[in-house]
Order: structure tokens, then sequence, then C-alpha cells
């Protein structure tokens, strides 16, 4: 089924890659950005306090406003709403520059463009992604998902050298300024490339568009996510598989030294081989696409997340390479479990939903990482590091394997004609 109410034109790819690449620049620049600035507040203060507030502050504005952006991006024109986030973070960013420029930078100015710069992202990436389904043929988003995968994968193995490298050579307000400019090649194609938005719904008595309150529209998001109990079951899924899994990348710098006795060499190893796990899955699932169920594709992904995430666990500590090998399986099937389950979304969601539920999907998935990180700790000191590996790894396998018998979320693909919007 394609998700699209608009016919899609022969050079849909050449449109959408052109703000594709641009969004790839803009993103390298962010993720240069996020490095330096946690390496200006490591080195300034040395506190884990701060560094722990940082990362509170990054995630609270996608958790508490998401939804509310979500209800926006489905009012309004999409394409507007990416350039104006794209555009507040670069000036925000222009501004935090003047201050490391002027000597007059404080922790709470790092603290402060943290926040916008995820304000812009609630806004941003649902807007995005839920253009995608309008952009591209429903038989490519998976592909395009295994796509994002890989440059994900790119960003996570590349970005920290080259921002370490760049802040050596031109201080941190010089990287600063590189990020805005880099926001430039995700605004531009944006002022210059049409992008499709979602048919407004027409009421069957009068045959006028409806005309709804933001109100109304945020109750009928949840109401959406709600009713549809296959919907309902995969945000539940990864708001649990979210909970188990973040603290095993926090807790992974004391596996490595508290059991394999290894230091920064060591670390660097781990998570160089889980970014070229990314970049391997990101381009086999790009090139195959996956099952033709992708439910399918995408439960084997988990399971395989799980086991990796088992066997970091119970891997002897005189067999290092084992963990390099944990963590490349985490990495590739990470591609599998999120790629198809991206494009089950973009697919099978109603076009004039998908901002709201997206937004929904975000926060409820982050709202788990200060929850499962302030359980993990204590448990973890209590009971061992390996614990919450084994346990959360294999909590994930069952959780998978049991939503394996659940009806409503394995025939998602098929039975999007039971939700409300449907006969819209």
């Amino acid at each position: 089924m394609q998700n699209s109410t608009h016919a899609l034109p022969d050079n849909w790819a050449a449109r959408f890659f052109t703000i594709w690449t641009g969004q790839a620049i803009s993103l390298l620049g962010s993720a240069m950005v996020q490095f330096a600035l946690v390496w200006w507040l490591t080195k300034e203060t040395g506190s884990a306090t701060v560094l722990a507030t940082a990362t509170l502050v990054a995630l609270l504005p996608q958790i508490v406003l998401g939804p509310f952006a979500g209800a926006l991006v489905d009012r309004y024109n999409r394409r507007i709403i990416m350039i104006v986030a794209d555009s507040s973070i670069a000036l925000a960013t222009l501004g935090l520059f003047y201050l490391f420029a002027t000597g007059q930078v404080q922790i709470w100015h790092i603290y402060a463009i943290m926040a916008v710069r995820s304000l812009g992202g609630a806004f941003h990436h649902p807007a995005m992604t839920s253009s995608t389904s309008l952009m591209v043929p429903d038989k490519h988003l998976a592909r395009i998902a295994g796509a994002n995968q890989t440059l994900q994968g790119l960003l996570n193995i590349f970005a920290p050298p080259l921002g370490a490298l760049l802040i050596e050579l031109f201080s941190t307000q010089n990287v600063l300024l590189i990020d805005a400019g880099s926001a430039l090649f995700a605004i531009l194609p944006l002022l210059f490339i049409a992008i499709p938005q979602p048919t407004k719904r027409i009421n069957q008595t009068s045959g006028e568009v409806e005309v709804t309150s933001y109100l109304q529209d945020m109750r009928e998001g949840f109401a959406y996510a709600v009713k549809w109990k296959g919907l309902l079951g995969l945000i539940l899924l990864a708001m649990l598989l979210n909970f188990l899994l973040i603290p095993s990348s926090s807790l992974l710098p004391l596996v490595v030294t508290n059991i394999f006795n290894g230091g920064a060499a060591e670390l660097g190893w781990v998570e160089a081989l889980f970014g070229t796990g990314i970049i391997v899955g990101g381009i086999l699932l790009g090139i195959w696409g996956g099952f033709k169920r992708r439910i399918v594709t995408s439960f084997i992904g988990i399971i395989g997340i799980g086991a990796g995430i088992t066997l970091t666990g119970l891997v002897p500590a005189n067999m290092f390479y084992l963990l390099l090998a944990a963590n490349f399986l985490v990495g590739f099937m990470q591609v599998f479990a999120n790629g198809p389950l991206m494009a089950i979304m973009q697919s099978t969601v109603a076009p004039e939903m998908q901002g709201r539920v997206f937004s929904l999907l975000t926060a409820g998935a982050s709202a788990m990482m200060p929850l499962s990180l302030l359980i993990a700790g204590p448990i973890s000191d209590q009971f061992g590091i390996r614990f919450w590996y084994i346990v959360g790894g294999s909590i994930c396998i069952l959780a998978t394997v049991a939503a394996l018998f659940i009806p409503a979320i394995m025939n998602i693909e098929t039975n999007q004609e039971q939700t409300p919007a449907a006969a819209d």
C-alpha cells in the first residue's frame, strides 16, 4: 500500500536526495558541535553532575514538548517548520559563538543552547520523517531507512575524532561557526524544493475541509495511537526495549575497564566496531530492503540486539575479541530493528497523523532514558555490571518472541483500516 495521496514525480529521487544530502551535512555539523560542547564542559568543570545535567537538558524538550510539537507538524506546512527549526538552531549557535568569542560564555549558556537544539529537533525530526513517506515510493522506504542508519553509523565513527581535530585546529567557537554554516546546506534545498503535504480531511456532510482546533488535533493523535492496538503495541514495545537497552551504552566504559582491564584504546575499538556494524547493516538493508513483511525483519533485528547485549554480559574477561564481536552484532542488528520499523510507520500511519505519531514515539522512547539510567546504576552497583546486560538482553529477546504471538502487532502492515482515520 502506498501511503501517499500524491502522485510522485519521475525525479522523486533527485528531489528527495538533494534534501537528504543537505540534512546529512547539517547532521555532521551538529554532531561535531555536540562533541565540542560536551568536551568544553568536561575540560572546564570535570564534573559528572554537570555532564549528567547537560544530558537531561538535551532530553527534556523532546520528552515534554514532543507530543505538542507533533500536532503542530500535522497542522502546518512541514517544509516551513523544518526551515524555521534549522534556522533557529543556527541562530542560537551563532549567539553561542559570539559568547565564546567575547569570553562571556558560562555553563548555563551551554545548557540553553542544548535545550534550543533539542527543541528544534523536536519539530524537525517528525516533520522530516513524516515528509519522507510523501516523497518516496513505499517500496523504497526500508532502503531509505537503511541509508539513514548508515549515516548514523558514519556520524558515530567520524564526528567525534573530526570534532576533536577541529577543536585543536580552530578552537571551540570556530567549530560552532562551522555548524552554523553547515545548516545552510539543510535550509537552502528546502527553499527551492516543494514537499508534498497530506491531504486535508473533507467533511462528508458539507463537502468542505474540516477545521479543527489544536487541542482537538492533540486528542485525536492520542486516540489514533491508543485505538490502533498494533501501533500502541509497537510504541510500548519500543519504550520497553529502550528502557532495557539504553544503560548498556552508558555502562560500557565500566565493562571495558573493570572487567577487561582495558583503557581508552580498547573502548575506542568497541565503539568503532559498533559503528562499523551499523554501517555494514545499513548498506545491506539499503540494497536488500528486508523481508516483504517488514515486521519480521524488525523483530529479527531486535532479537539480534538482545543476543549481542546478552553476549556482552557473558563474555569471559580473557576474550576481548568476543566483546568486539558482540558490539558489532548489536550495531548490525540495530539497523534491521529500527529501519523496517520506521518504514512500517511511514507506510501505514495516515500521512496527516504522522507528525503526532512520530512525536509520541520519540517522546516515549526518550523518556525511558533517564528512568532506566536511574534504576540501572544502583542495580549494577548491587549485582555487578554484567547483571544488567544479561537480564536486559534476555528480557529483550523474550519480549520480542512474545510479540510474535500478538496478531495485532504482527499484522500491523495490513490492519490499518481498523483505525479511526482510515475511513476519512
